[in-house]
C-alpha cells in the first residue's frame, strides 16, 4: 500500500461502523474517526442535543462538514453516520476521496443492536422499528450506490468482519 488510503464505513444504524472501524483501524495501523464523536467533540455536546436544539436539518449540515474534513486527510478509517448519505455532496465525497464499504444488516439486527441506546435521537419514537424500515427503504439504495465493496456483518464478531474487508480490499 504506497498511498494510504482512506476507508469509509457506510451503513445504517446498529451496521457496526464505529465498533468495525476501530478494529479495522488497529489492523491496518490506520487513524480511525466516527463522524458522530467529532461532532460532539467539535459541538462540546452530544447528537440527541444537537437534534434537540438544531433539529435533523441543523445536525445533517455539521455532519457534512465533518465529513468533508476528515475525507481530505490521508491514511483512516472513518465510521459515517447512517444519514449521511442522504446528502449527494457527501456521497461524491466519500467516493471521490477513498474506498467506501457498505456494512449491510437486518432490521432485526438492527433492533436488536439499537433497543437499549438512548443516544440515537430518530429511534426516540413509539416504533422504532419502522423507523428502521423507512430508512432503510431510503437509504439502502444510497449506501449501494457509493459502494466500493458491501459486507454483510449479521451474526458476526466486528474482528471477523474487519478481516473480511480486509481480505476483498486485498490490502
Amino acid at each position: 500500500m504506497a498511498e494510504k488510503r482512506n476507508i469509509f464505513l457506510v451503513g445504517p444504524m446498529g451496521a457496526g461502523k464505529s465498533t468495525i472501524g476501530r478494529h479495522l483501524a488497529q489492523m491496518l495501523h490506520l487513524e480511525f474517526f466516527d463522524s458522530d464523536q467529532e461532532i460532539e467533540q467539535r459541538t462540546g455536546a452530544d447528537i440527541a442535543w444537537v437534534f434537540d436544539v438544531e433539529g435533523e436539518e441543523g445536525f445533517r449540515v455539521r455532519e457534512a462538514k465533518v465529513i468533508e474534513d476528515l475525507s481530505e486527510k490521508q491514511g483512516i478509517v472513518l465510521a459515517t453516520g447512517g444519514g449521511s448519505v442522504e446528502s449527494k455532496d457527501v456521497r461524491n465525497r466519500l467516493s471521490a476521496r477513498g474506498i467506501v464499504v457498505y456494512l449491510e444488516t437486518t432490521i432485526d439486527k438492527q433492533v436488536a443492536r439499537t433497543q437499549r441506546d438512548k443516544r440515537r435521537p430518530l429511534l426516540q419514537v413509539d416504533d422504532p422499528r419502522q423507523v428502521l424500515v423507512d430508512l432503510s427503504d431510503k437509504r439502502n439504495p444510497m449506501y449501494e450506490e457509493i459502494a466500493d465493496v458491501v459486507i454483510r456483518t449479521d451474526d458476526q464478531s466486528a474482528k471477523v468482519v474487519a478481516h473480511q474487508i480486509i481480505e476483498k480490499l486485498g490490502f
